[in-house]
């Protein structure tokens, strides 16, 4: 089985320090391609480093570059140019994390609805995927997601914890899911159980979103507490046990729609050694 990780924080302390590992367990568990997320425009610089640094191929790292609604307040006249430049490099496939976040409000809500409306325009302008957050914003999320919709050519809600009020809204937009370890957690998990028979293949996506959300169903759990792309499988099994679907069959379209939304190559695998 291939699986591609559509959301990997490498830039973040906890795993930057030791990626080549992070990667090379990574690729033994069979996630054959990872997107790193950029979060701010210096942490999109440094995903798109990574990318160009750590894959020689261009096969297997990818990047998205934006700003998300936690930095949204630090938004302004350069941003836009700052990020189209970044957009603009083969790796980043993707404009974001960017989106609203009403539950931490850690930057005003008028200026993360300005900040995502400007990336979302970009988006549009330049016809590239959207990778978004959402917290406790649904309902204002996908007002402003109706009026682009469109003129978009993809987008996806990243790390979806709703409900299902709010996943049939981002369905009914023909958005993308993407389901993280939150899907394992029995204290406040749960509640996807049922949903994530609701998202149909072609629509639904996987991430680990490390090194947060390590999955609690994890078995034996890492001394470091931090979670990683390796550990994308047992996301794949809890989601596969609740879809009724086996892990192969989990693995094949959720690979597939996420080589398509973020217009991966194919990664063919290692033959095998002769027996001659």
């Amino acid at each position: 089985m291939q699986l591609i990780d559509i959301g990997v924080n490498l830039t973040h302390p906890s795993l930057a320090r030791q990626r080549d590992e992070v990667l090379a367990r990574a690729q033994a568990a069979g996630v054959c391609q990872l997107i790193l997320t950029g979060t701010s425009l210096e942490e999109s610089e440094q995903a798109l480093t990574f990318c160009e640094e750590l894959d020689g191929t261009g096969q297997r790292l990818f990047s998205t570059a934006g700003v998300h609604p936690h930095d949204a307040s630090q938004w302004n006249a350069d941003s836009s140019r700052q990020l189209r430049s970044l957009l603009a490099q083969a790796p980043v496939r993707a404009v974001g994390e960017c989106g609203l976040d009403f539950n931490r409000d850690f930057s005003p809500r008028s200026l993360q609805e300005k900040a995502l409306e400007e990336q979302l325009a970009l988006a549009v302008e330049l016809q590239l995927p959207v990778f978004l957050h959402e917290r406790d914003a649904s309902e204002r999320l996908i007002a402003i997601l109706r009026e682009f919709r469109d003129r978009l050519p993809a987008a996806v809600v990243h790390c979806f914890t709703g409900e299902k009020t709010a996943l049939y809204g981002y369905l009914d937009l023909d958005l993308h899911i993407g389901i993280t370890g939150w899907i394992c957690d029995e204290r406040r998990g749960t509640h996807l159980h049922p949903l994530v028979r609701e998202i149909p293949a072609g629509r639904l996506m996987l991430e680990s979103d490390a090194p947060f959300l390590l999955p609690r169903s994890l078995r034996p759990k890492p001394k470091s507490g931090h979670n990683e792309p390796a550990f994308l499988g047992e996301v794949l099994r809890e989601v596969a046990a609740h879809r009724g679907e086996s892990q192969e069959a989990l693995a094949a379209h959720t690979t597939a729609s996420a080589r398509a939304f973020f217009d991966l190559p194919l990664i063919s695998r290692t033959p095998s050694p002769s027996a001659d």
